[in-house]
This record gives structure tokens, sequence and C-alpha cells, in this order.
């Protein structure tokens, strides 16, 4: 049975939560575009909004391009010019920084909801549990930084989860490949899956724009045209006097 689970999560959920997360996304976007859009309470405590908001998406950003260089990148394309023993210690070091920064952020962020009555009058349940879902992600994250450190000499955890993610983009799923993982990774694996399955019906929906505007400067001119108002032909004019 716990064979049959690890083939399901590594060999099929994947591709259910990447499905939802693309359908789910394009959806939304079509039935319901006034909720495509992130709620703002930035009028209430701003400081640790500022704050939290701020360190949050420093360290998410960077976490995020870091997973995708470092788990989709094929040994044999930097093997030339950095080690995977060095590469895997480049990435508990960088992404250490990024996840305490991330984790901070949401912990204000979390916070912020929680204790403030106005807040949480003024969120979703979405809300909370997103922001709830991301915290633990970031703290399962940080948490595997000391196998990472202890498997530094071979780069076996890494090169094991990069052949993984790799085999999953080209349709060939190999969930044996992480039998050898410690459960620690499988966690934060399977979690971030999760992430993406509820992506669409979350505030987080608000990321796909942010890379919209990336096509910002290639834009068509806006074109302006005024609406003049003509006073009746049987109107006295005013004098200037």
């Amino acid at each position: 049975m716990s064979l049959y689970l690890h083939n399901f999560c590594f060999g099929i959920y994947p591709y259910i939560c990447l499905a939802v997360f693309l359908i789910g996304s394009l959806a939304r976007f079509d039935r319901d575009q006034y909720t495509w859009k992130s709620d703002s309470s930035q009028l209430l405590r701003t400081d640790q909004l500022r704050w939290g908001s701020n360190l949050f998406h420093i360290g998410i950003l960077f976490l995020f391009l870091g997973h995708f260089v470092g788990l989709l990148t094929p040994h044999w394309l930097y093997g030339a010019f950095v080690s995977a023993q060095d590469k895997q210690m480049l990435a508990v070091i960088s992404g250490g920084i990024a996840g305490v920064l991330c984790f901070i952020g949401l912990s204000l962020l979390l916070h912020r909801r929680l204790t403030d009555p106005r807040i949480r009058l003024n969120s979703h349940r979405t809300d909370i549990a997103i922001l709830a879902i991301l915290w633990l992600q970031a703290l399962l994250g940080l948490a595997t930084l000391p196998f990472s450190y202890a498997h530094r000499e071979d780069a076996q955890t890494m090169l094991l989860l990069a052949d993984w993610a790799q085999q999953l983009l080209i349709l060939h799923p190999q969930p044996a490949t992480l039998l050898a993982v410690d459960v620690i990774f499988k966690l934060h694996i399977v979690l971030g899956l999760t992430i993406f399955l509820f992506f669409p019906f979350t505030r987080l929906v608000h990321v796909w724009s942010g890379f919209g505007t990336l096509a910002y400067p290639f834009r068509p001119y806006q074109l302006v045209r005024t609406r003049r108002l003509h006073l009746p032909s049987d109107q006295p004019e005013r004098s200037s006097a």
C-alpha cells in the first residue's frame, strides 16, 4: 500500500495538480474576472504589512526561480562549470537565506491576519488557509536544509530530485527515483504540488497578472479621443465683462 501511495504521489498526483492549475486558472479568468485580484487591506497595520509583504515576495521569488532552474537544468549543462557538490552547497546557503526571509514575511502576514479583528473581517477563509499552507511549506523547506547539508559530499539527493522533475517534464514519470530520498523532501514536494492544486481558487491567481506585465513595454499605444461639447446655437454667448 505504501508503494502504491508513493507511486501515486510522485507519478500521478503531479499531473493532476498541473492540470487543475492550468485549466482552473483559465476557467476563473474566463468566468470570474472580478475576483482576479489580491484583495487589499493595506490601510490597516501598514508597517507590518510592508515588512511582511516585502520579505515574503523577495524570498518566494528567489525560491521559485531557484527551484525552477535547479530542478529542471540537466547536470550535463552545468557540469563543466560547477560540480554537483558545489551546486548543492550553493542551494543550501542561498536557499536558506531566501527561505528565512520568506518564513519571516509569512509569519508577519499570518500574525497580522489572525490577530487583528478588522483584518479578519476583511479576509476570506481561503486567504488565511493559503497563508497557513505557504507558512508550513516554508517551514518544511527550511527543515530540509540539514539533510541537504549532510548529503553535500555526493549531492545524491539533489541529483535524484532533479532527475525525477526532469522525467516528469518529458511525460515519463519515474516515482521510484525518490524511494531513496528522505521523507522530509517528499513531504515538501507533496505540499508544494498541493499549492498548485489550490492555486486557481485563491488570491494567488494574481501571480499570473505579474507575469503579464512583462508584455507591458510591447503593448500598442492607447488611443484617447476627446468629446467636445458644443453650445446650442440659440444660447447667448457669455460676455467677457
